[in-house]
Formats: structure tokens, sequence, C-alpha cells
């Protein structure tokens, strides 16, 4: 080993303990204080800059009387502040709760009472669902107004505007811990011990540098540990857009050259429909790496934007709760549709026990909990209990593993339609209605039928200028039928101008069904 060897090994252990502290933003703002570290739409952050503030939110709330192992909320859209406290939470050795801005005050005031925090960051920009998020959450000593002023809160920039910006002597590891969509019940905040980074998504994928682009929401669980973590460990610049866009997301991709971002497959499908002019205008030629998960992606969709950004995708199975496996782009070319192949069984596919099926048997897919950092719902150790099968846990998915061994997936148990005794998954009938030129979205689900059970609709968002009619009902179900299994295809169809979404343009099926089920009187 030559000496630059030894002096390279010994760099990449001190910023790796620095990391390891929560410090890594003070590494690199000794290291090249004057770059990027944040750029957004409401300001952005050096590595000094961003490393001074997160010193001066520490101590703030040592001020105001935090401990290590205390709690801190944050309700904020995408911006450099969202960051200054995430890295404060690292090194001040708190338990951080990103709040999903889009709720209620209602049901924000929930996760912040819930999660314990004895500290508020609220974005003024949320109004009245900000201002709210804090009552009756009686463990809050101080609360943060983040761009802006919002009454009963602190002005943010005033705040720690004379806290000292050197860096902390003491720091102390902190983690993050998230909630569930609250499907069934109330959500319920999943904790693990250290701050979660997908598999993968490492020093590797960023040996050349590069610039993030972070096209979701900080609080959402895929942005977190692929968006934000490790950049942010590796010295790499992070573009954050606050809301997504397709021709946006080209453009930013160009300005700055961006290498690495993280997508869910519908933002794919809105790229794909862009014109074509629209889609030359912009050169993305700069990408490395663009990581995408949180749905199945249809395969038609998948190997288009192969043809048109390269090799340079990959995708993952996992979750807030623990990581399953991923794929390149060569592997999934030659098993189109696969997640990838779980190694050493660290995803396997089984029955509600937990017991493995036979090669093409489609189950439950159980995830191995990692050995360390292994998530605990808050305050709910019935539930985590229910969760594991030994040392496994599903999220409800479904699929199947090959001859070979390369895992797919058909659908969230949640989704899953059975009619007449008949598994169907709605995933796949989504994916053959997408393929049809008048069509920019679609979501099937289950509706009450009383002979079968259930039958099969299908809800559909047409391409502007096209205009629903009965006769392009028809010619979708024809569609359909040529391309399934005739007890797959839609039963009927129905025509939104659009559907519910959320912020990454994920449908919520859910909402569809409730809606259905209730005017049918079930």
């Amino acid at each position: 080993m030559s000496d630059a060897d030894v002096v390279t090994d010994d760099v990449t252990e001190q910023r790796r303990a620095a990391a390891a502290a929560g410090m890594a933003p003070a590494w690199w703002a000794t290291h090249k204080p004057e770059e990027k570290a944040i750029l957004a739409s409401t300001g952005d952050r050096t590595f000094a800059e961003l490393n001074a503030n997160a010193n001066r939110v520490v101590r703030t709330l040592r001020d105001a009387g935090l401990v290590a192992g205390d709690a801190v909320a944050l309700m904020s859209r995408n911006r450099a502040e969202w960051i200054e406290v995430y890295a404060a939470c690292l090194r001040g050795g708190w338990r951080l709760t990103p709040v999903n801005w889009h709720l209620t005050a209602a049901e924000a005031a929930y996760i912040v009472d819930d999660c314990e925090a004895k500290a508020l960051f609220v974005d003024a920009s949320l109004g009245e669902a900000g201002r709210g998020s804090g009552d009756g959450a009686s463990g809050v000593r101080v609360k943060y107004a983040i761009g802006g002023p919002l009454e009963g809160f602190d002005d943010y920039t005033a705040a720690i505007a004379a806290a000292d910006p050197t860096d902390i002597d003491d720091p102390s590891p902190g983690s993050t811990m998230l909630y569930t969509s609250g499907t069934t019940g109330r959500p319920k905040g999943v904790h693990r011990p250290m701050p979660r980074t997908a598999a993968r998504v490492d020093e590797g994928n960023y040996r050349n540098g590069g610039v993030h682009l972070c096209t979701g929401p900080l609080y959402h669980g895929g942005p977190l540990a692929v968006s934000l973590h490790p950049p942010l460990t590796l010295g790499i610049p992070i573009v954050l857009m606050d809301k997504w866009d397709p021709e946006e997301t080209l453009r930013l991709i160009d300005q700055h050259k961006v290498t690495h971002t993280h997508m869910v497959p519908t933002m794919f499908h809105r790229l794909l429909a862009l014109p074509d002019d629209v889609r030359s205008r912009y050169d993305v030629s700069s990408l490395v790496s663009v990581w995408h998960g949180a749905a199945p992606c249809p395969v038609h969709v998948k190997r288009r934007m192969i043809e048109w950004w390269g090799p340079v995708i990959y995708e993952y199975y996992s979750a807030t709760e623990g990581f399953g496996c991923s794929v390149d782009s060569k592997t999934w070319l030659e098993h189109p549709g696969t997640v990838g192949k779980p190694v050493d069984e660290n995803v396997i596919v089984g029955d509600d026990d937990a017991n493995p099926l036979p090669a093409n048997e489609v189950g439950l897919l159980w995830i191995r909990a990692p050995r360390r950092n292994r998530f605990a719902y808050f305050k709910d150790d019935a539930k985590t209990s229910q969760s594991y099968r030994g040392d496994r846990f599903t999220l409800g998915d479904m699929g199947y593993v090959d001859d070979d061994g390369y895992l797919y997936l058909t659908d969230r148990s949640a989704n899953l339609i059975i009619s007449g005794g008949v598994n169907i998954y709605p995933a796949e009938v989504d994916a053959v209605l997408l393929e049809h030129p008048a069509v920019a979205d679609a979501a099937t689900i289950g509706v009450p039928n009383d002979e079968w059970g259930e039958e099969v609709k299908a809800v559909v968002e047409l391409k502007p200028g096209v205009t629903p009619s009965p006769e392009l009902a028809e010619e979708l179900s024809a569609w359909c039928r040529e391309r399934l299994a005739h007890f797959k295809c839609p039963r009927s169809i129905d025509f939104r101008d659009s559907l519910p979404r959320s912020e990454s343009g994920k449908v919520y099926k859910r909402r569809l069904r409730d809606e259905y089920r209730a005017s049918a009187g079930s």
C-alpha cells in the first residue's frame, strides 16, 4: 500500500467517524466551506452555512432545556431550514419526527403529541394547519416558525441568530422516527435507532462526486433515506424541489448537471407523457444513477425510461421498516419486471406465517429485519410483536420468485381483488391501461358485487384533449381483453378529471375504494 493510499484511508475513516457522530456537515464545512450544500428556491446554503446553523439550532434547543433522547417535530416544505434542523438533531442526540405538511392541523397535532416532541418547527407558509399542529401537545416547550411569522411561534432565524455557530464539542448521534400512513386506525411511529440509508446508496455511487436532485418531500422515507442522508454524509450538493413537475425536473437536471436522483414510477410515466419537443429540449446525459421504488413499475414504462436515459436506473424494494433488495438496469433488462434477486434469503415469499412458498407461487413478501437498527412501533409493543415472524416482517406486499430466484411484485395485499374466489392483482391491469395512448393514469380497484363478492373497476384519468365517452370506455375494455385474461378485465370504467394523489403523484387507491364502497352501502 502506498503512502497516498494510507492517507486516503485515514481521511475516509476520519470522515466516517464524523458522520457516525452526526457531524458529517462539519467535516465538509472544514474541507470545502464555500461550496454549495443545498440549492433551493427559498434559499441556498454552503456547507459552512449549513454546519453553522446546525450548531446554532443545537445550542438554541439545549438552552430551551432539551437533552439527548428528547424528541423534535418538524413540519415544513422542502427548504434549507429543514436540513438544518435534521443536521442539528443528528448531532444533538434527538429523535426527529418529520410531519407530512399535507395533513390537517388535527392530524398533525396527533403526531406531534404522540411522538412526545419537546420542540416543534413549522413552515409559516402552511398557515392554519401549521399553527394548529402543536395544539394539545402538552410536551412541546418551544415552537419556531420557519420562513415568516406564525401566531404563537418564535421566529426561527431570529431565535438561532445569537447562538454560537462553532462546532459543538460533545455531539450525540440522533435518529429519525417516521409515521405510517395510518390506513387502519391512528398512524404509528416507526423508530429505528440510527439514521436510515438505502442499501447500495453509498460511497460507491458517489465515487466521482456529483449533484443530487431531491424530487420528493423530505418527510417521506424514500427521499429521506436516499436523497438526504447519503449526499449530506458524502458532501454532495442537494437540489431541492418543493413541488414535483416533469418539465421542471428535466430543467433542473440540465441546469445543475444532476448526477443522482430518486423517483417513483408515476414520475416516470409523467415524464414520458411530455411532448417529444419538450423532452428533447433538455440534456440529461449527466445522470449516473436514478433510484426508484415505492410501487411496482410497469415494464413498458421502465423500458422506455432506460431507452431514454440509458442504463442508469436502479430499483429497490424497501420500506421505512427495512431493506429488501435492488436491481440495476442491465439485470432488469435481462429479467424485465424484477425488483432484484434477494441475497441470503433477505426476502422470501411465504404464507401468512412466513413459511416459504415454492417458486412462481404468489404470496406475502417477508423481509429479514436487520440485526442492528431494527425497527419498532413507538409505544406499541403489541403491534411490533405482531409484525414479526421470528426475525422477519411483512409490509403486506405480494409477489413471487421465479426459478432463477428473481423477485417480482404483484401488488399490495390491501389492493388485492378477490372476485369469485380468484385473486386479481390491480397493478397488472393498471399497467395495461397505461399503455393506451388516451390514458394519462389509471387506478384499478375492487368494488362490491353481490354475486362475486368483488368486481373489477378501472378509474381512468385521460390525457389532455381526450374526451370521455361510452365508446372510449368500451375501447379501453377491449384493449384490456386483448391483453389480459378476461376475468382480470374491468367490468366497468369510470373517467375522472383527476385521480386522488399524494404529493409525489402516487394514486390513493384506498380513497377510491372507500368512496365506491360507501356509495354501494358497504
